[in-house]
């Protein structure tokens, strides 16, 4: 399989929205996703970006038969460890489905990796379903580690209303 993997640039918002939907249809959650190419296009291509992102590629000639050339991305963002310094969390990952199996989604993982490491991170972080296997497996046969399991840890969010509520003084 032909691919290339490439920073992504404002003119691929479009097909990022594209496959942040199809990741979260996959995830069950599409009602979860509010933000629009509108939104990727300012948090992630102005002045001070809130993340960053790579694109998965194929040539014209294996595009899909809806005439997608782009059909993976991943998007990550610098973070700190206050026990181990700096850190990449990786947001998403994903790979339309009849791309999976050829390498693809460990070409992109590898880069955010390199990315990292480039910037002097110790870590790169994500979050993975816990009912996903096939991805927990992926993630577990590249030396990645539950931290859950091994550490206890849970992810926690405080949005909506929440959050308004804990911004009061």
């Amino acid at each position: 399989m032909d691919f290339s993997i490439r920073a992504a640039n404002v003119e691929d918002c479009k097909d990022i929205a594209r496959m942040v939907l199809e990741l979260a249809e996959f995830e069950k959650i599409a009602d979860h996703v509010k933000i629009t190419q509108k939104d990727l296009e300012q948090d992630g291509f102005s002045k001070n970006p809130f993340f960053h992102g790579i694109i998965a590629e194929v040539p014209e000639q294996q595009r899909t038969k809806e005439g997608h050339t782009k059909i993976g991305y991943a998007l990550y963002f610098y973070s700190y460890s206050s026990w181990s310094g700096r850190a990449i969390y990786m947001e998403d990952l994903y790979v339309m489905p009849e791309f999976r199996g050829k390498g693809i989604g460990k070409a992109l993982m590898s880069k955010v990796a390199q990315l990292g490491l480039a910037a002097g991170c110790g870590q790169l972080n994500f979050t993975v379903l816990d009912w996903n296997k096939s991805s927990l497996d992926f993630y577990l046969n590249q030396g990645c580690t539950d931290v859950t399991n091994d550490m206890g840890y849970h992810y926690m969010s405080c949005k909506g209303e929440a959050l308004e509520h804990l911004a009061q003084p």
